[in-house]
């Protein structure tokens, strides 16, 4: 028995669906790997302040960790908006950590901080390890909601629906 011998045109369609298959499986993967099951990476932020934190010791709150740039218009522009998100779920147990970028200059950074009274943790990531940890972070703002357990539960890239936001902080905070 001769075995059927596919025909270039079908050998090509049948490489297409395999091709296809593959990049959907691979966005749910990517998918799955960001919707509760990823831990966030262990790091530790220095703030502006000096004070160090590690993200085990902020287990048992919800976090948010925005990375941000001075040079960055649309940081610039949900900054205010970040600001009373923190303040409106700080004392229900949201923690908040702004890392800068390593292309941000520490006295713009600084200086951006103290004149708009940031409320929360500023952090400088001089040598860029943190944004690697986080999935090598480039874009900004890309913004990461972590829940209780220290997982990784939505990743922003680019400014959030803050109405979403709002409500997906209160179901971490509620679990």
């Amino acid at each position: 028995m001769q075995p059927e011998i596919l025909s270039s045109s079908g050998k090509r369609t049948l490489l297409k669906a395999i091709g296809a298959a593959a990049v959907i499986a691979a966005g749910a993967f990517a998918y799955s790997s960001l919707s509760g099951s990823q831990p966030a990476p262990e790091v530790s932020f220095t703030s502006l302040s000096g004070e160090t934190v590690s993200m085990q010791s902020l287990r048992g709150r919800v976090v948010m960790v925005n990375f941000w740039a001075t040079s960055c218009t649309t940081c610039i522009k949900e900054m205010p908006q970040m600001v009373q998100t923190y303040n409106k779920y700080k004392d229900k147990g949201l923690d908040f950590v702004a890392v800068a970028m390593s292309y941000d200059p520490p006295n713009y950074v600084l200086n951006y901080a103290q004149t708009r009274q940031l409320p929360f943790r500023v952090a400088l990531d001089t040598r860029g390890d943190i944004a690697k940890s986080f999935d090598d972070v480039k874009l900004t703002p890309t913004t990461y909601v972590i829940d209780k357990q220290g997982r990784i539960i939505k990743r922003y890239v680019g400014e959030p629906d803050f109405a979403a936001l709002h409500q997906l902080i209160e179901k971490a905070l509620a679990a």
